[in-house]
């Protein structure tokens, strides 16, 4: 029996992943394709760089050859356009039509509902920073399997700045909040099935306060801090509740509960999609 095979499209244009690092983050390719491992032990986790305008694609026979794709988030914007845009839809809508299955964090579930007919747009209420508060699960979500062992209104880390503004045909919404209509949704499109959050489980707290310290002059002028002072107390409490998770008074100050903190309720949807999606495909397939 070989072993399962994954492949995770990272978002990001190299100059984004080098600024990150640069802040003491994670790749986003790397985290995903460390948590991937984690939940799907023995597994062979390759990556992508559509957001590289040089780097080459795979094409449709090799990515009908993995079990399951999951896309990382991203700092672009697809109304922007460009090759490190296009490049992403069309790589997308091409794992759509090889019907292994698919699952994207906040850009991931962007650029899928950009490839199957939907539009996107800047949020009019801003950006949502730190933590989706108050997700609700549509009636649809409360019976659907990514949901498996997660409450009906719970929190998520979170940054992004973009919404889907129009679902693409065969999309249904699992979850929403205040900010945000589609918090969540499965699309289904030749023959494909497409688990997508506009949140991101997959992120630990420092990564939250490595973007924030990336991003930090733009948050001052959005309102969110007062000065560089007040985004470094704040990155600064985020890594200090990642190392201990059980710290009180960080948790209490900054409203972060349990569905966050606990990391097993935090990556409930990546587990519930390998669960569910990936390792059923891989059995009809033949591989398992």
């Amino acid at each position: 029996m070989s072993s399962p095979r994954l492949l995770v499209i990272e978002g990001n244009s190299p100059q984004t992943l080098a600024e990150h690092i640069a802040v003491g983050g994670t790749a986003a390719h790397k985290g995903y394709s460390d948590l991937l491992r984690e939940l799907m032990p023995g597994a062979i986790v390759d990556t992508c760089h559509p957001g590289d305008p040089t780097a080459t694609l795979p094409d449709g026979q090799s990515l009908e050859g993995y079990d399951g794709i999951a896309i990382t988030g991203s700092s672009l914007h697809i109304y922007d356009g460009g090759p490190s845009v296009i490049r992403q839809i069309d790589l997308v809508r091409t794992a759509l039509e090889t019907g292994t299955p698919l699952f994207g964090s906040c850009w991931g579930l962007q650029v899928i509902v950009a490839a199957t007919g939907g539009n996107v747009r800047k949020n009019p209420k801003g950006r949502e920073l730190g933590f989706s508060r108050g997700i609700r699960l549509t009636q649809a979500g409360r019976r659907h399997p990514m949901y498996v062992g997660k409450l009906e209104v719970f929190n998520a880390p979170t940054v992004h700045l973009d919404e889907v503004e129009t679902l693409p045909p065969g999309t249904t919404v699992l979850a929403s909040n205040e900010m945000s209509d589609v918090q969540s949704a499965e699309i289904r499109t030749n023959g494909s099935v497409a688990w997508a959050v506009q949140y991101h489980p997959e992120y630990p707290l420092r990564e939250i306060a490595a973007i924030v310290r990336r991003i930090g002059t733009r948050l001052i002028k959005e309102g969110f801090f007062r000065d560089t002072r007040d985004i470094q107390t704040f990155a600064e409490d985020l890594d200090t509740l990642d190392r201990d998770p059980g710290c009180k008074r960080l948790s209490w100050l900054h409203g972060i509960s349990k569905n966050v903190l606990d990391k097993k309720l935090r990556v409930g949807e990546v587990a519930n999609w390998i669960e569910f999606q990936v390792l059923p495909t891989r059995v009809k397939r033949g591989r398992g």
